[in-house]
């Protein structure tokens, strides 16, 4: 269960959080959100796909990790074999939290309850003077751009249900042991829908920005081929 509270020099002054990746530490997880602002550094590493909220009618944009709940095969020990990690795994255990869900304002909290709370040997967020370390300096930076970025992304989806560019994703895994994953729970872009768009059609959605993120999540699906292999791998050797 998470224990958020707002993060101040006055009450976390001597307070660590672990900087090492691992399972021990909540990276152990299939995705995670990603927004379209991050797109093209995603796809250079993973599939981007899109998961419905059906209580709330919404879309959120997906990394995704693995194929099954609580698999990250770029997870190697205390290692993420990739070049880049989405702001949403880099953030922990930061994010924004609001004094009120109506209210404009935006805080940084912290979850005092992750498994990232560390003790002696861990990161300082604050020095002696109560100042912020150059640690959660960087990562207000990517709080602030991840949180800008989800709130843009409400255009980005509106745009796809516009032109009804989204379809269910279902997905049938052979792996090299005989057996079968299957993804599904997820939605993807539609290229026969994407190229049968007029020049109206396109031309608006470059003017908005989209344009771009759609075809990076399109040209991110050449990743899960690579994480098949990873799949593989992990079964051949455990």
């Amino acid at each position: 269960m998470s224990d958020h509270a707002v993060l101040t020099a006055e009450t976390h002054r001597t307070l660590r959080v672990h900087g090492t990746r691992g399972a021990a530490f909540g990276d152990a997880v299939m995705c995670c959100v990603t927004v379209p602002d991050e797109f093209r550094r995603v796809q250079n590493e993973y599939a981007i796909l899109f998961r419905l909220n059906h209580e709330h009618d919404s879309f959120a944009a997906m990394a995704l990790f693995g194929f099954e709940n609580g698999e990250n095969l770029y997870l190697e020990g205390d290692r993420w074999d990739a070049r880049y990690r989405p702001l949403a795994m880099e953030i922990q255990p930061l994010l924004i939290g609001r004094p009120a869900p109506d209210s404009p304002e935006r805080h940084v909290h912290i979850d005092m309850a992750s498994p990232r709370i560390a003790g002696e040997d861990g990161i300082a967020l604050f020095d002696d003077l109560g100042q912020p370390t150059p640690y959660l300096q960087r990562a207000t930076e990517q709080l602030g751009a991840l949180d800008a970025g989800y709130r843009g992304s409400a255009d980005f989806f509106a745009a796809l249900r516009r032109h009804d560019l989204l379809e269910p994703l279902i997905v049938e895994l052979p792996l090299d042991d005989g057996s079968t994953n299957r993804l599904v729970g997820f939605h993807t872009i539609n290229e026969e829908r994407l190229e049968g768009l007029d020049p109206s059609a396109l031309a608006e959605l470059h003017a908005e920005g989209h344009l771009m993120p759609v075809f990076m999540a399109v040209a991110s699906l050449s990743n899960l081929d690579a994480l098949i292999r990873r799949k593989n791998r992990r079964l051949r050797h455990g």
